[in-house]
């Protein structure tokens, strides 16, 4: 009578054992919020990442178009604040001065030699 009485009582006591486990497990530090949080993490990397290898090939494109479109260059050596392939750039103490082609000006520190001196 002892042996049919002790038998069910272990079984609930294990099952009972094995179910507080699995709630401190669950809910601790490792458990599903853990899990949750980790998983979020993953998505917002996957998302960085997207954006990341979205933001390369736009760089690629642009690399590209800059290496084969001589308008696409002269535009950006423009916003850059480069000046263009003949221009002569004068510097100052203060400003540069930036001349084009077909510009000229007269030097102003140095006379021009006198022909008719000798």
């Amino acid at each position: 009578m002892f042996r049919s009485f002790l038998r069910p009582v272990a079984a609930l006591a294990a099952l009972s054992g094995l179910a507080a486990y699995a709630t401190i497990m669950l809910r601790g530090p490792q458990g599903l919020n853990a899990l949750a949080e980790k998983h979020r993490e993953i998505r917002l990397l996957q998302e960085q990442n997207d954006r990341l290898k979205h933001e390369n090939e736009m760089k690629k494109v642009r690399i590209e178009r800059l290496q084969s479109d001589p308008t696409a260059q002269e535009v950006e050596l423009e916003r850059m604040g480069f000046i263009h392939q003949h221009d002569t750039r004068f510097q100052t103490a203060d400003k540069s001065v930036q001349m084009g082609i077909g510009q000229t000006t007269a030097p102003a520190a140095t006379p021009a030699p006198d022909a008719g001196s000798k």
